[in-house]
């Protein structure tokens, strides 16, 4: 439990470094790929948030999901790859291929869906290839180009405003 605080605190040291080397990129690229990155901790709808995604226009095969667990059990399968805390090694490393597979694959759109900063969340979002990277307005301003102002529980809201700024910018 406390080597979890040390790395844990390890982790937020590096991440402090790198947030302030952040580079915001903007592009005129259409959304098509959505890369989907939820916590599960709090939020367990996840099905229900792709559902809306898909009925805004979104093609399933297009969305790839991530999730996060505070605490992973080994006899438990899993619909969508899950990561948690005990794949980061000392160095700030992930050691899990499918989340490495996840940061390095360029997404139009990166759909950061938690509302708790969390490092291991941050460091994932920060590392990701996305072209354009939207989150909640309660996580730290620098990770996202677009911010809601909602929070997880509320995800037909989420998606209703995603898709309505998405517009706007002429994203979709």
């Amino acid at each position: 439990m406390f080597l979890k605080y040390i790395k844990d605190y390890f982790l937020k040291r590096i991440l402090k470094k790198n947030l302030q080397n952040v580079k915001s990129n903007s592009s005129a690229v259409k959304i098509q790929t959505i890369g989907l990155l939820v916590d599960e901790s709090y939020f367990f709808e996840k099905e229900a948030l792709v559902k809306e995604l898909i009925a805004n226009g979104i093609l399933e095969s297009n969305i790839k999901i991530i999730v996060y667990r505070d605490k992973l059990k080994n006899i438990e399968v899993n619909s969508q790859p899950t990561f948690g805390t005990k794949h980061l090694n000392w160095k700030a490393q992930i050691k899990n291929q499918e989340v490495n597979n996840f940061i390095n694959e360029k997404f139009d759109l990166l759909i950061s869906y938690y509302d708790v900063e969390k490092a291991f969340l941050i460091k994932v979002t920060h590392s990701s290839k996305a072209e354009f990277k939207v989150g909640f307005s309660s996580v730290d301003k620098r990770l996202n180009q677009l911010m809601i102002n909602t929070n997880a529980e509320n995800y037909t809201v989420f998606v209703h405003e995603l898709f309505r700024y998405l517009k706007i910018l002429n994203k979709i």
